[in-house]
């Protein structure tokens, strides 16, 4: 006999709501499951506490640091404004291989905000619309090129392809969910990787927040603190599926480095990911999954990446013509046991993913990754977090070839480039410490796998700490 299914929640008038990191709670438009069924007929009352909140890692902290502003705070909540200052500090240095000896800062200083502008205004046209605003300063320098030699992977979370930035003007978008939160929307300037392919778990690693690189790389592919104008829509079908879609306007990453420039954009091309995200409970002790296939349509046209063709192979070797770009995606993470509590990050998971961009004008053709999210391993120390992961990075083979016949014919390579760039690999490693509420130390480990994606500089071994404080 299938047990009874739980009615959806339903919102208290004055209920808490929600933080400027979360998405707005979804229903589901069918109180059934799809693929969950053959696995338990169990109710899943865990997905209301959902980990797929996006790239905000800054709530590992657990808390706040000054207590003491609880009561400040909560009369703006009720008000109608809600608000985070977070600090993330990373110190990375080289201690063997790599280009030489050395250490880099990068530190993000960020003010997150959400206005309930039905309480605001007191209007009831805008009851349950809200806007999101991040306003951040990001200063220091990128370890990977300064003393590894690696350009293409970002080997800290903090420096960004954006460079830094006094005070740049991050998301700002609207938020509304409708039909009994049934459907949910997002419209405004808006990171896209805060929405596809990202996870509160792989930004638990610097390498990987906030998705992969081979989807960060892509011009096409908005990523924090770059964003773009666009919205996205979600709906729950069933209980334990998860539509995205959206539409996305997108130009050069390099432009507008302040976040405030909008008039200065070009636009190239749209972006329209979609996302498609199944959570099964698993087991009698309802273990969470969460499984994601992604693809994103870049309309842009972008040149083939074979470069400048030699003289002497112009005559037989073609170039492609410009052309749009085509990103999938597959990730899973799937908790193995529970430890410390019931919701969703209370426990230990393995995770996995395979990204593939077009070949011929992405950097990056193909990423993999698997590594392991793990809690409460060492006794006495519940709340500690380990973190292994294993990412491979094979490049495009139009930008190998070039380079290939450019050093046949003694021309320069490229800048940076002292050989034909085929693939690396990064092995990481992290101890995450939550000191007190409000604070979490994070001692860092990596080795760096034929940086610069060539055999010519040594590999690299890495060793740094991360610190995230929420006042």
């Amino acid at each position: 006999m299938t047990p009874p299914i739980a009615p959806p929640e339903v919102p208290k008038p004055h209920a808490k709501p929600k933080r400027p990191i979360a998405e707005e709670h979804l229903d589901s438009w069918f109180q059934t499951v799809s693929l969950s069924y053959l696995l338990s007929h169990n109710t899943d009352a865990l997905r209301r506490q959902d980990v797929s909140a996006g790239y905000f890692v800054a709530e590992q902290a657990g808390g706040n640091l000054v207590p003491a502003l609880k009561p400040w705070r909560e009369r703006l909540r009720d008000k109608g404004f809600s608000f985070e200052f977070t600090y993330k500090g990373e110190g990375m240095g080289n201690v063997a291989g790599g280009l030489s000896k050395g250490m880099d800062y990068t530190h993000e200083v960020r003010a997150s905000m959400l206005f309930d502008l039905g309480r605001l205004t007191d209007w009831r046209p805008l009851a349950g619309w809200y806007l999101h605003g991040i306003v951040m300063n990001r200063e220091g320098r990128q370890v990977g090129w300064d003393h590894v030699g690696e350009r293409n992977v970002l080997l800290t979370e903090v420096w960004s392809i954006h460079g830094p930035a006094a005070a740049r003007l991050a998301d700002l978008y609207l938020e509304k969910s409708f039909l009994n939160n049934r459907i949910n929307i997002n419209i405004g300037r808006i990171a896209i990787t805060h929405t596809y392919a990202t996870s509160v778990l792989l930004c638990t690693f610097m390498t990987m927040c906030s998705a992969p690189m081979a989807i960060r790389e892509p011009a096409g592919w908005s990523v924090y603190p770059k964003t773009s104008w666009g919205g996205t829509l979600r709906i729950r079908p069933t209980r334990d599926l998860t539509l995205r879609t959206g539409i996305y306007r997108i130009g050069p990453k390099p432009q507008d480095n302040t976040g405030w420039a909008w008039g200065s954009e070009t636009a190239t091309g749209i972006q329209t990911p979609i996302e498609l995200t199944w959570e099964p409970f698993i087991g009698p002790k309802k273990l969470p999954g969460h499984y994601k296939i992604g693809y994103g349509h870049d309309t842009s046209p972008y040149p083939d990446l074979i470069g400048t063709i030699p003289a002497a192979y112009a005559g037989s070797v073609p170039r492609h013509a410009d052309k749009a770009r085509d990103t999938f995606y597959i990730e899973a993470d799937q908790m193995v046991y529970r430890a410390s509590g019931e919701h969703q990050m209370a426990g230990g998971y393995v995770l996995a993913g395979f990204v593939h961009n077009t070949p011929s004008n992405s950097t990056f053709a193909n990423e993999f990754y698997v590594g392991t999210s793990l809690l409460g391993l060492v006794p006495g120390r519940p709340r500690d977090r380990v973190g292994i992961m294993y990412s491979y990075y094979q490049l495009s083979p139009r930008l190998t070839y070039g380079q290939e016949l450019r050093q046949s014919a003694g021309m320069s390579m490229g800048a940076y480039v002292n050989a034909p760039q085929t693939h690396s690999a990064i092995l990481e490693a992290y101890y995450g410490i939550p000191v007190t509420p409000g604070l979490v130390v994070t001692p860092e480990f990596e080795y760096v796998m034929r940086p610069g994606e060539t055999s010519v500089i040594p590999n690299a071994v890495l060793a740094g700490l991360k610190v995230i404080a929420a006042l």
